[in-house]
């Protein structure tokens, strides 16, 4: 069986069912809210996977799952060499949101990337230690801030309530996904003019990893059912 690996609750399932059901296939839960079981109608040789958004990445990887539907930024920042562990088959249209580097509202001159190099520059000679990020996502910001050409910061690992870090002090910027700006805002923070690192949305995915050897057939009638290129496994 091709094994699918889907969000288990919320917005992300809801949409993710929504997304298969436009194309003639028909994903449910059965059992309980506490039961993580599902079933798959209108498509040969599918089981329905239920997880985390966060753990599909990795079971993608593991090869234990064929396909699975995430957010392109968890596969990015959990994934080294993401495009040799999976191949991304579709962008679905929905779960969009923006992963951003954001500062004090309060640094008036600080607007861009090349300010905000400078600015960390000024803050480890004035302070002895190096401008503090706080984000969960530290491979993406990692490589985007290097490859920007920003120095003088290090990461902090912030798991939620991110945009509260640099008011209670454990952070001076931060890195997080956005969709509206609001609790930014809220947090008296605003986003580099030139700080989007990744615009995120949920993705179909297959894995390289996963035994496919007994499920080409059944994966070519799929992709045509989805309407997406038949991947290059």
């Amino acid at each position: 069986m091709i094994k699918l690996g889907v969000p288990s609750k919320g917005r992300l399932m809801e949409k993710t069912f929504d997304w298969f059901a436009a194309r003639g296939v028909t994903l449910r839960r059965t059992g309980s809210e506490r039961e993580y079981a599902g079933a798959v109608e209108g498509a040969e040789g599918v089981e329905l996977v239920l997880l985390s958004a966060g753990e599909i990445p990795r079971e993608l990887a593991a090869g234990r799952i064929h396909l699975g539907v995430t957010g392109s930024d968890l596969v990015r920042d959990k994934l080294a060499d993401w495009q040799g562990l999976v191949a991304e088959l579709a962008p679905m249209g929905f779960g969009h949101a923006d992963l951003i580097i954001a500062v004090p509202a309060c640094w008036q001159d600080v607007d861009t990337l090349e300010d905000l190099d400078a600015a960390a520059h000024a803050f480890r000679e004035a302070h002895g230690h190096r401008l503090r990020i706080a984000t969960k996502y530290h491979r993406l910001v990692r490589e985007f801030l290097t490859r920007e050409g920003v120095a003088d910061w290090q990461l902090i690992d912030s798991q939620g309530a991110t945009e509260g870090t640099v008011k209670n002090l454990t952070a001076e910027a931060i890195a997080d996904i956005t969709s509206s700006g609001e609790t930014l805002r809220a947090n008296h923070l605003k986003i580099l003019s030139d700080g989007l690192v990744h615009q995120s949305q949920a993705t179909l995915f297959a894995a390289r990893t996963a035994d496919w050897g007994a499920h080409q057939a059944d994966m070519a009638q799929l992709a045509a059912q989805l309407r997406v290129a038949l991947p290059a496994l």
